[in-house]
């Protein structure tokens, strides 16, 4: 590694405090919402930042999902490169979302959440730290690349991807779809969408997700009359007791994910009848199920359906189960794949930490790389503060991870040559 070069660049990200400002409140006053939660999808955000980028010096490719429902009937997915010396070999790919998810109960928020606001090192908006964080990181550590001149020896390799929040049918997996020769399987790719406040978080693996809908069939009639109706809210409650029994049956630990264990949560209610004297004929509850790379989800749902047949039996009621949301466990990213070691000794050398390889229950992109075969790890520095009112990102976790950024791009090679001397 040059350590002059990287000396060069660290010293010029270290005054990119403005530059990160400019960057995030352009970002953040452009919504980039899916239609499904009233938005018009990411096309003005994504316009303003090709036309950024191309400000830098940087081509930009486009790479638009065809979806009606938008006004401009496509999801922008963009693409630029940053050459390096050699051009050959692997490419560094950071990975972010330009999509957002909804504000949620303004008055819970201290300001406009489409307004940046700085309050010290934090910039509160929505979208500021999932995934604007991530992506100004990016366009940080590419800037100090054009502005020195430097040649780093990865290629930096930016996706800005659409629909991260609702699914990625239009992002990613799309870009996977339709255009895999994008990535190479020796490349490096980061995703920087989750994280800790030290950086010490490496995510290489990520837990199945099942969301299940349950809609409780009975026979509605009068509180003071129950023999003669089916009690569907009672059956319902009675079913969520029993699917405590998931955790003795899937009761595998995997000390990589925090908690350890496959979770199964009840959580959303619909609401059945509207007053207290009237026994409901139908109850729809939904659980929410994180299961471990360890269990295949067809055996999960066998054992769900089996205490429906259970629930239908002992009440006489009808159970319809259904999906909202359906993912498998894809397989884990080794601990010791390029990326991981890249990121780590980075951390080690600019921080003095040493990141902790560790599995997730909530879902990435990640996933979708990984299922067709690309290596990738999720990691960044943040304050998890993703959908919550008064999101915020720090502008020094930015430009810390700018740098690590530049040394892996810089630093690439190091350690086979070391290697090879013994």
């Amino acid at each position: 590694m040059d350590k002059n070069a990287l000396a060069t660049v660290v010293a010029l990200i270290d005054g990119y405090k403005n530059h990160v400002i400019d960057l995030q409140r352009e970002l953040c006053k452009r919504p980039a919402l899916d239609p499904t939660s009233g938005g018009i999808g990411e096309e003005e955000k994504a316009a303003w930042l090709e036309s950024h980028l191309r400000g830098l010096g940087l081509a930009v490719e486009r790479y638009d999902a065809p979806d009606p429902r938008v006004p401009s009937g496509r999801r922008p997915n963009l693409v630029t490169y940053y050459p390096s010396n050699p051009s050959t070999g692997p490419r560094l790919w950071i990975i972010a979302h330009t999509d957002v998810v909804p504000p949620g109960d303004q008055a819970l928020w201290s300001g406009d959440p489409w307004t940046l606001r700085i309050d010290g090192d934090r910039l509160i908006g929505r979208g500021t730290e999932d995934n604007q964080g991530g992506l100004s990181a990016a366009v940080m550590a590419v800037r100090a690349f054009i502005e020195t001149g430097t040649k780093p020896v990865l290629p930096f390799a930016l996706a800005f991807v659409a629909d991260e929040e609702t699914g990625s049918v239009y992002g990613l997996r799309y870009l996977i779809e339709k255009h895999r020769s994008l990535f190479r399987k020796d490349d490096l790719i980061i995703i920087p969408d989750s994280g800790n406040p030290d950086g010490t978080e490496l995510e290489i693996a990520e837990k199945g997700i099942l969301w299940v809908r349950f809609r409780t069939l009975g026979k509605q009639t009068h509180g003071s009359t129950p023999a003669t109706g089916i009690n569907a809210h009672k059956a319902a409650a009675w079913m969520i007791v029993r699917m405590e029994s998931l955790y003795t049956k899937f009761k595998k630990r995997d000390p990589l994910f925090h908690p350890s264990n496959s979770t199964f949560e009840p959580t959303k209610k619909e609401s059945n009848v509207p007053n207290i004297n009237t026994i409901p004929g139908e109850d729809v509850i939904y659980f929410d199920c994180r299961v471990l790379p360890a269990y295949k989800l067809d055996e999960v749902i066998r054992a769900i359906k089996a205490v429906v047949k259970e629930t239908e039996r002992k009440f006489k009621v009808k159970v319809e189960v259904s999906f909202a949301q359906k993912e498998s466990p894809a397989p884990p990213t080794p601990a010791d794949s390029p990326v991981a070691v890249a990121i780590t000794r980075a951390v080690k050398d600019l921080r003095r930490k040493t990141p902790k390889a560790i599995g997730i229950g909530g879902g990435t992109v990640a996933k979708y790389l990984r299922e067709a075969g690309f290596p990738c790890a999720v990691w960044s520095t943040l304050d998890e503060r993703a959908h919550r009112p008064d999101e915020h990102v720090r502008v020094s976790h930015i430009l810390a991870d700018a740098k690590v950024f530049a040394h892996i791009a810089l630093s690439w090679g190091d350690a086979p040559a070391r290697k090879r001397k013994k």
